[in-house]
């Protein structure tokens, strides 16, 4: 006899072991059972696994979600910081672009060389003048970035006999100040010096400065011709037409023919002298002066070839350049001489043609015609 519990009553009884549904309660007479039975040993063994899969699958799609939440966040943050930063890059390009506009204007820029060589790629002018180009700018730079005249003597041409006259010449005939960034290449030409290979090249700025250069080839350099580019005169003509300073001197001029109102034109050569404009080479200045001279003579000839060459459409050197001038002028070098008019009793000065030493500005002794 075995003791069991009864779970209706709660007493204690004393029972035969054996099958459970034959059992009942000695005090009460009921199945002391509560009526709630063992689990399937199967069902019991399999219900685990399937609740455990089950929630291990629920458990495993809410983490996908939660991966795939936090994938798709770092992929809109990455771009993010990539359209940021490729807008940052863009804004920097854009400031360098306004901060320097020589890269889009400067005078150095090859885009603004090619659009002003004319001729195919295969010439050998075009190929010689996109070569001199880069050295050409680097200097006329260097020139209008220095101030003193031993700095801006290495970029021009003979600069130990150049130095001391440039010095001087800076002292009475101040340069308007040209800002190099702003400079842009308009025209070129190569030009047949004897015994030198020279390039013709003009640069203009926004405000209408417009640069006549000349530039010749020394070693590996293309150096400025100073005298060209100033229109070098041993004194200010403002001056010496003021009757101060010395009573002659070479000057780089305009001239003009006037016609001969009585007399044989075929004699005499009513000559007008005028200066030319830095920066503005199409217009002249003031003072001009009027000088007649014999057209037979040595100076004469030069002049009339000089006219006739101009005429003819043609320029000194070779050059393929159309002259800046107004179409009755001519480029002239002369020295010329400052005398009292002996006929007038006011004082009034008057002025000789003392020699014509070229028909154009260059630094050479070739007077540019036959």
């Amino acid at each position: 006899m075995e003791w069991y519990h009864c779970g209706r009553c709660g007493s204690l009884f004393r029972s035969p072991p054996g099958d459970a549904d034959e059992r009942v309660c000695a005090k009460c007479g009921r199945d002391p059972s509560l009526g709630v039975e063992p689990p399937d040993p199967q069902q019991g063994s399999r219900s685990p696994q399937t609740t455990t899969a089950k929630t291990r699958n629920d458990e495993t799609g809410e983490s996908r979600e939660r991966h795939e939440s936090r994938r798709t966040k770092r992929n809109s943050i990455v771009a993010k910081l990539v359209i940021g930063w490729t807008l940052f890059m863009a804004l920097i390009v854009i400031a360098v672009k306004l901060v320097w506009p020589e890269s889009n204007q400067n005078t150095t820029r090859q885009d603004d060389w090619a659009g002003s060589i004319k001729g195919s790629a295969g010439d050998e002018e075009i190929v010689n003048i996109d070569q001199a180009l880069p050295s050409c700018a680097k200097n006329l730079s260097g020139f209008l970035n220095a101030s003193a005249a031993e700095q801006r003597a290495q970029f021009v041409t003979d600069p130990m006999a150049t130095a001391t006259r440039m010095a001087h010449f800076q002292n009475l005939n101040p340069m308007p100040r040209v800002d190099p960034e702003t400079l842009r290449n308009t025209e070129n030409s190569l030009l047949n010096l004897p015994g030198h290979r020279a390039l013709e090249s003009r640069w203009e700025t926004p405000d209408g400065t417009l640069l006549d250069c000349v530039f010749i080839k020394t070693g590996d350099e293309w150096l400025l011709d100073w005298d060209h580019f100033v229109r070098y005169q041993e004194y200010p003509w403002a001056l010496f037409t003021a009757g101060e300073g010395p009573d002659e001197a070479e000057f780089r001029l305009l001239v003009r023919q006037r016609v001969i109102r009585s007399g044989d034109e075929s004699i005499a050569m009513d000559l007008v002298f005028s200066p030319s404009r830095f920066g503005r080479p199409r217009e002249t200045g003031q003072p001009a002066v009027e000088i007649i001279i014999r057209r037979d003579s040595s100076d004469g000839r030069l002049l009339t070839a000089g006219f006739k060459q101009r005429s003819a459409g043609t320029a000194p050197f070779d050059s393929k350049l159309k002259p800046l001038e107004q179409e009755d002028m001519l480029r002239v070098r002369v020295r010329l001489r400052r005398t009292i008019d002996p006929e007038k009793s006011d004082g009034s000065r008057k002025y000789e043609l003392v020699k014509v030493e070229a028909c154009h500005w260059l630094n050479t002794t070739d007077p540019g015609v036959e």
